[in-house]
């Protein structure tokens, strides 16, 4: 029997990256990372670390245990609401740290193993708001915007090295981020969706697991998972 591929998955201990995790638990060998709740992956196999995604040296740290990896996959995120004259600078920054600086911080580390074996996958948890926008939101889009163009260009400057590199950008989605909305605003976001309902963890993780599977020149790719929205 043939040794599991290596997958690393950030912020797997809830929601999306949990369901993730556990999609893909029969077919890699896990490492997973998580900011605080590292009880929540207890019954996940695998290698687990719980710190700031968004420090250098700590990825940098995790990194040191991993001497080969197939598949990255960066859902690592935080949300914010409100309108811009109360997103503090330490708001900002937090949210940009952690949601994009993050994936710049794993991408590097995972392109050093990856382009001298000349073999690799890498899936970028994004947003539609980071296509579209969405009011309120403005931090937030920004920085799954900006994963959007980062996966665009390290697409291009990896696939000489068979490395693809592809986001999927998912609609509202039933987790934790969305509690704060009221039934009511609910019902009316759901009114907007085509599909009349909203998108569930497990959607989002048979996506990434297909898309792992998908030939190679299907590289720099923002894929929407949002029920007909846009």
């Amino acid at each position: 029997m043939s040794e599991k591929k290596h997958a690393l998955i950030t912020g797997a201990s809830r929601g999306i990256g949990r369901a993730i995790a556990e999609k893909l638990r029969d077919e890699y060998r896990l490492t997973l990372i998580c900011r605080e709740r590292s009880d929540l992956m207890e019954d996940l196999p695998g290698d687990h670390y719980i710190g700031d995604v968004g420090d250098h040296d700590f990825i940098q740290k995790v990194f040191e245990g991993i001497d080969s990896l197939d598949l990255l996959v960066n859902n690592a995120g935080i949300a914010g609401f409100g309108v811009i004259q109360d997103i503090t600078p330490e708001r900002w920054d937090e949210m940009i740290r952690t949601d994009l600086t993050s994936v710049y911080n794993t991408s590097r580390a995972a392109a050093m193993l990856m382009v001298p074996k000349h073999s690799g996958r890498m899936i970028n948890i994004s947003s539609i708001w980071g296509s579209y926008g969405a009011s309120c939101e403005s931090a937030y889009s920004a920085a799954k915007g900006g994963i959007n163009s980062f996966t665009k260009a390290l697409a291009k400057e990896l696939a000489p090295s068979c490395i693809a590199v592809n986001a999927i950008a998912p609609g509202v989605i039933d987790t934790d981020m969305n509690a704060r909305l009221t039934d009511e605003e609910l019902a009316g976001l759901v009114d907007q969706i085509p599909a009349h309902r909203l998108g569930t963890p497990d959607e989002v993780a048979e996506a990434v697991l297909l898309l792992s599977k998908m030939p190679l020149y299907l590289t720099g790719q923002v894929i929407s998972l949002d029920g007909g929205l846009y």
